[in-house]
């Protein structure tokens, strides 16, 4: 299976470099691996692949990570899981939804 993609250009994910400390705390807990260290501060590798579950900006002591956790596909896919509906983003990943 290829790298994981949801919908382009739409992620509210931002990292304010000036405030990273490089603890890499937000590479460790992204189940998706967007950040990578660059010198010693986390950059954005793969902002597309943010599901905006909101893992990394809980995590940053720094606070140099803002998301909007549950706006995106996340959000979709837990309020389907509670509600026995599917996630539309999640299928169109693979083509399947509208």
């Amino acid at each position: 299976m290829g790298k994981l993609a949801y919908l382009r250009n739409i992620v509210t994910l931002e990292l304010h470099a000036d405030k990273c400390t490089g603890c890499r705390m937000c590479m460790e807990v992204c189940p998706h691996g967007v950040f990578v260290l660059a010198g010693k501060k986390a950059k954005i590798d793969d902002r597309d692949a943010c599901m905006e579950c909101g893992a990394c900006a809980r995590n940053c002591a720094a606070g140099a990570i803002s998301v909007r956790a549950g706006v995106g596909c996340a959000s979709k896919f837990i309020h389907g899981q509670e509600h026995g509906t599917v996630a539309r983003c999640f299928f169109r990943i693979w083509g399947y939804g509208v």
